[in-house]
């Protein structure tokens, strides 16, 4: 039987049928598919959504998509946005389709998932050595030579683990040396002249091609402009010595790749300098979290706001709850907790209060803490808050605030609800 094309595939994620797996949306939706209750325009504030609910804004994400597409093509990048952030393949082909060369990810599982959607260029920005998954690579390389794929490698070890499984594979798995960020950082070669053998070692299997190398500035021990630049320099000149001792040689294109989403100007700017080489360079940024941006870790760290002519990212979630609680003058509760909202960096923030279809800032209300289900309202004597009221938080780390939802409404301004976005973690 033919494989499902990712166009089939995304168009059945509208052929799903509405029911109790996906939390916040109308009771009376169960049993719809996604397209007939899309069709329906349903207002976020009044056709029916229950509280809790994340609501993703239509024009902010379309901000986000297009600034980040006019950015990359500006500065001459390549652009593999990290999909594990939101692992939504609508949104995969939405960043495709504003000019990302592929998709950025990390496990096997969320490849698999990208596979199934279409996604012809995957980077793995991580080691693999698992035989059952390069078996899995393998026979995708196999079975479509449209696809590319690349991943890391940081040690000999590794390189014979991955020649021993994939041993009789008909394409070589793609990879590049990937450059620690310094003594203490994740994973990654330590050193140079380390990278130079675990170059060696790719070079002496017949499984693996290696076609550049790779790295997280985010890593970078008490990072700052200097830091960051100094070690994304060590990373180019990696690049620049591996090809001057032909280590590229045969290669068609000399993958150099970095940027998570804090400081991808230094990435730009460092790139910029990387000097002629053998082959032409795929200058391949991996920022993710830009797709829907937030109101906490990013707001904070965004390179926009140290390059603010650039242009500026729109945080685009908002979660919704509602109080259920006002035991004291000081204090409320909202039925949102742990289990949907973001938490892992800083606590939501509360922005807006609804009540009787008027919406005003949230003034006086902090959060303080969260209980699984129920969010710890402190409140002062500039807080008009009752019973009832809906709250609107900013969420901070999109990274862990997709993986709580699993269809979340994309709303326009007014409330009305456009699509819904399927999460697969």
């Amino acid at each position: 039987m033919p494989r499902e094309t990712g166009t089939e595939a995304l168009a059945r994620l509208a052929e799903e049928r509405v029911d109790h797996r996906f939390k916040g949306l109308p009771p009376d939706a169960e049993g719809l598919t996604v397209a007939e209750l899309a069709a329906q325009r349903r207002n976020l504030f009044t056709g029916g959504f229950t509280t809790p609910v994340l609501a993703l804004s239509a024009e902010r994400l379309e901000h986000n998509l297009a600034l980040m597409g006019t950015y990359a093509e500006r500065h001459g990048l390549a652009f593999a946005p990290h999909g594990k952030t939101s692992m939504a393949p609508r949104l995969f082909q939405r960043q495709i389709e504003h000019g990302a060369w592929g998709i950025t990810l990390a496990v096997p599982h969320q490849v698999w998932v990208a596979r199934a959607f279409g996604v012809e260029r995957i980077f793995l920005a991580n080691e693999l050595v698992d035989p059952a998954a390069l078996r899995q690579v393998a026979g995708e390389l196999a079975a479509d030579p449209g696809f590319r794929f690349v991943c890391y490698v940081d040690s000999v070890r590794g390189v014979g683990l991955m020649d021993a499984a994939l041993r009789g594979a008909a394409r070589p798995v793609d990879v590049v040396v990937e450059l620690a960020a310094g003594e203490g950082a994740r994973t990654g070669v330590r050193t140079e002249a380390e990278c130079a053998a675990v170059a060696d070692a790719v070079a002496a299997v017949p499984t693996l091609r290696l076609v550049g190398v790779a790295g997280y500035e985010g890593e970078v021990p008490r990072a700052d402009t200097a830091r960051v630049t100094a070690y994304l320099r060590r990373l180019t000149a990696l690049a620049a010595d591996f090809d001057g001792s032909g280590r590229f040689a045969g290669v068609d294109e000399i993958v150099v790749s970095a940027g998570g989403s804090a400081w991808f100007d230094a990435v730009a700017d460092v790139f910029a300098e990387i000097p002629e080489l053998s082959a032409p360079v795929l200058k391949l940024l991996r920022s993710g979290a830009y797709v829907s941006h937030d109101d906490g870790h990013y707001r904070r760290l965004t390179p926009f706001a140290r390059v603010p002519q650039e242009g500026a990212l729109e945080p685009a979630f908002r979660l919704w709850a509602q109080v259920v609680s006002r035991p004291s003058p000081e204090q409320a509760f909202a039925n949102a907790g742990k289990r949907d909202a973001a938490h892992d960096l800083d606590l939501p923030e509360a922005q807006v209060v609804r009540r009787d279809g008027a919406e005003r800032p949230a003034d006086g209300v902090t959060v303080t803490g969260l209980s699984d289900q129920h969010a710890w309202l402190r409140t002062t004597g500039d807080a008009d808050l009752e019973v009832g009221d809906w709250v609107g938080f900013g969420l901070s780390h999109p990274c862990t605030s997709f993986d709580k939802w699993q269809l979340i409404p994309l709303a326009e301004a007014d409330g009305t609800v456009v699509d819904y976005i399927r999460t697969f973690f």
